[in-house]
């Protein structure tokens, strides 16, 4: 999502130390230490694996094994074939009472050795069966034999009680692609939004990359992905995320809501304690491994190496860098409340507090009277600040109020109660949901710590939200988070008829911990101009957040079409319609077919989706060549949108050859050119990844409503989008205010009645007509809602 803009506005510094060194030093240290970070976190998980159970087998399989070969034995059978008495001859004589010993010594040795090939065996098959992609570029509801046959070998070779991690040791890593293919594929990309005179002299320079440093730099990637576990993500983290200097407010972060139409409680405390209470409740599982790992078709597995940093996370700011701190446990959440913080302990010896317990301890912070300290009510906007800025208050901070700043770090995830309002109102819907979305994004600008992984918002009537830090995931993974709160928080955990948590408040338990800050003089001036910093920020900000509520994916489907790609081509007619051309546009999927896969980018502005709106724009086309046009156009999105997540895109592979380039100090004007380029449309779909959680028949408005972020480009669009049920589409639209160019309003209208415009090239589109539920006229201004007859 928000990563669009980091992607155009990084600039690596790779500067060596001075030193006369060979050019090939740098770049091939740094792929060693990748190896050595990526065999360290192997070796720290298998540890972790071999607590919880080997996958696919488990520690009873190897007693199994061990009696088995005991029976063996005392049936005077050798199923060894003689290993055994080698292993008995080489271990020590310890006389003759431990004879029997030493047998029972050699046959568990040879059983365990037995069983680790077994295992390894499995790995390995498990690994090939999961390289195969075929399946993937199959036309939709069609399976060949080839790909019945992988199915049913990967349910041969999948253990039954899988859990999260289980499948980690056997997914296999990422392919570097042909760099002759991605060029190929790159110059396809712009060929639509360049001139000829442009493309030429792209096309010029693409030729001189690939006669010139093209092999050079893709031996050192081909090196790094034999070493490494996968060749660009950890390059992708730091040098798109943690070496940006930008303020993480906007850039670097995005939001989350709650429901759209409902709101559980209205007491701010309650809500407040069951949402604890549900994120704890999922770390538990987390920690134990009992969340299922994503399975596509049921059954290929995704990397689930991103949920490992959900919680006890902190980015810390760094001169040059930022690295991210991760805790192995910790046992109290960081709340903000009218410019105070307060650590507020989740467990007692008994174990994790109960929700009411929670709303106690959060109606107790909100009851306190207490002033803020001087400067402490805005010290948070220091988060927002540029990283380097931040670095250096930091470092002062970390002495003056060390203690109070290691409880917001040390947090298992940051909780701000707003004294606001917010959420959908009849009286002003559209602007009601603008300032709602604005409101989690920035924020007053001093009331999110941008640097924890998330921060729970929880509004005055009782709304929720997320603003979530980019860097340590990605935003599927918060989002599987955030379903399983909503869910559980309202359908398990549930409310009393008084709006109150269930159950009973404990008196036994402290009071809240406040935290003081000891500022020093000279952190005054920089937590003033941070501030004035994040408002100017905050307020450039133009979002605009919709529910299409005219058709959804129920109806995408019956046109036999991808949902996605319906979207992204209205999306390309809008901003036409909007802008009055073509642009480079940003969709976000991901690689989480390989391990420690994060992202690529889907480059959504094709030939045939520019030729399908022309189509659209020109009267004299008929519906039926509109309608080929749009389902040629389909297809190519589609064929592009597979080959990123089978790790043939384009971007990750230029973006990993541009880092060795800078590495070796090899300057090539074909990257400096692809790594110059402006995304003014970033896009994203937010998957609803949970539909087992949710009653959509029976309760459709208890459905997250999506998230959003902020715009790539200083003249350009943010847009993302959830399907909500079957029946609705939830946009987010964000631009910058500055810009004389962008309106997301204007878009937003766009958006609606190009999504219209390409339904009725359908016949089942032309029979749209009012919907008598949900929100009517009156609610929704000029919008209606609409049902199929």
């Amino acid at each position: 999502m928000a990563e669009a803009h980091q992607a155009v506005g990084f600039r690596p510094s790779l500067t060596s130390d001075g030193a006369e060194v060979e050019l090939s030093a740098p770049v091939l240290q740094e792929i060693y230490l990748s190896g050595l970070r990526s065999w360290k976190r192997h070796l720290s998980r298998f540890w972790n694996d071999f607590l919880t159970g080997v996958f696919p087998a488990s520690p009873l399989s190897w007693l199994f094994l061990f009696s088995a070969i005991q029976l063996a034995w005392f049936l005077q059978l050798d199923p060894s074939l003689g290993l055994m008495e080698k292993i008995k001859e080489l271990l020590p004589d310890w006389g003759g009472q431990h004879h029997r010993l030493r047998g029972v010594l050699a046959a568990a040795l040879f059983a365990s050795c037995l069983w680790g090939a077994l295992i390894f065996t499995l790995h390995v098959a498990l690994r090939l069966l999961l390289s195969y992609h075929g399946w993937l570029l199959e036309p939709h509801g069609a399976m060949s034999s080839p790909t019945k046959t992988w199915l049913a070998l990967v349910r041969i070779f999948s253990g039954r009680k899988t859990m999260l991690f289980s499948y980690q040791r056997s997914l296999p890593r990422q392919p570097v692609p042909s760099v002759q293919d991605t060029v190929r594929k790159y110059l396809e990309s712009v060929r639509p939004i360049l001139s000829d005179e442009d493309f030429d002299w792209t096309s010029v320079l693409a030729q001189e990359f690939l006669r010139l440093q093209a092999s050079l730099l893709q031996w050192y990637l081909q090196l790094k992905s034999w070493w490494a576990s996968n060749y660009v993500s950890d390059w992708w983290e730091e040098f798109v995320y943690l070496r940006s200097r930008h303020s993480l407010m906007v850039n670097s972060n995005y939001y989350m809501m709650d429901f759209l139409y409902v709101t559980p409680t209205p007491v701010q405390a309650a809500r407040a304690g069951n949402a604890v209470h549900a994120l704890l409740l999922y770390r538990h599982r987390l920690n134990r491994q009992e969340i299922l790992p994503t399975l596509l078709m049921g059954m290929r597995p995704l990397c689930s190496a991103q949920y490992e940093k959900i919680f006890n996370t902190t980015r810390i700011p760094g001169i040059q860098k930022d690295h991210i701190r991760h805790l192995r446990d910790s046992r109290h959440v960081a709340v903000f409340h009218r410019g105070r913080f307060f650590r507020v302990g989740t467990h007692s010896q008994s174990g994790l507090l109960s929700p009411r317990a929670l709303e106690q301890q959060f109606q107790r912070i909100l009851d306190d009277p207490s002033p803020a300290c001087p400067q402490e009510e805005h010290l948070a906007a220091l988060t927002a600040a540029p990283r380097d800025v931040w670095a250096q208050v930091r470092s002062s901070l970390k002495v003056q109020a060390e203690d109070a700043l290691e409880a917001v770090e040390g947090a298992a995830f940051f909780v701000s109660l707003d004294s606001e309002p917010a959420g959908l109102t009849r009286e002003d819907p559209a602007a009601s949901l603008d300032a709602y979305a604005r409101a989690l994004l920035a924020g007053r600008g001093h009331d999110r710590w941008f640097d924890k992984s998330f921060t729970l918002i929880v509004f005055s009537n009782g709304k929720l939200g997320l603003s979530v830090e980019h860097s340590w995931a990605d935003c599927p993974i918060s989002g599987h988070m955030w379903e399983f709160t909503l869910a559980t928080e309202c359908f398990q955990l549930g409310y009393s008829a008084d709006g109150h948590c269930k159950g009973h408040p404990d008196p036994s338990l402290p009071q809240p911990q406040r935290l003081y800050w000891h500022l020093p003089e000279k952190i005054h001036l920089s937590i003033s101009l941070a501030l004035r910093g994040a408002k100017t920020l905050s307020g450039n900000i133009d979002c605009h957040v919709f529910p299409f509520s005219h058709f959804g994916k129920s109806f995408i489907k019956r046109c036999h079409l991808s949902s996605d790609s319906f979207v992204q081509m209205a999306l390309q007619l809008a901003h036409f319609r909007d802008r009055g051309q073509f642009c480079l546009t940003y969709e976000s999927t991901m690689t989480r077919l390989f391990l420690e896969g994060r992202t690529e980018t889907v480059r959504s502005c094709t030939r045939e989706a520019c030729n399908f709106v022309r189509a659209m724009e020109d009267k004299e086309k008929t519906e039926p060549q509109r309608r080929a046009l749009f389902r040629l156009a389909v297809e190519k999105h589609q064929s592009l949108l597979k080959a990123a997540m089978s790790g043939q895109g384009v971007d990750r592979h230029l973006f990993a050859l541009y880092i060795v380039s800078q590495f070796l100090h090899l300057r090539s004007p074909f990257l400096d050119q692809v790594h110059s380029e402006q995304w003014q449309l970033a896009t994203s779909q937010i998957p609803v990844q949970q539909i087992h959680l949710f009653d959509v028949h029976n309760y459709p408005d208890y459905v997250s409503s999506g998230g959003g972020f902020g715009p790539a480009d200083d003249h350009g669009y943010g847009v993302s989008y959830i399907f909500m049920g079957d029946d609705t589409i939830t946009f987010h639209i964000s631009s910058k205010k500055s810009s004389t160019k962008t309106d997301s309003h204007r878009l937003g209208q766009h958006i609606e009645d190009a999504l219209l415009d390409v339904a009725s090239l359908f016949q089942e589109g032309q029979r749209l007509k009012p919907r008598c539920g949900g929100l009517q006229e009156e609610d929704l201004g000029h919008r209606f809602v609409y049902l199929f007859e």
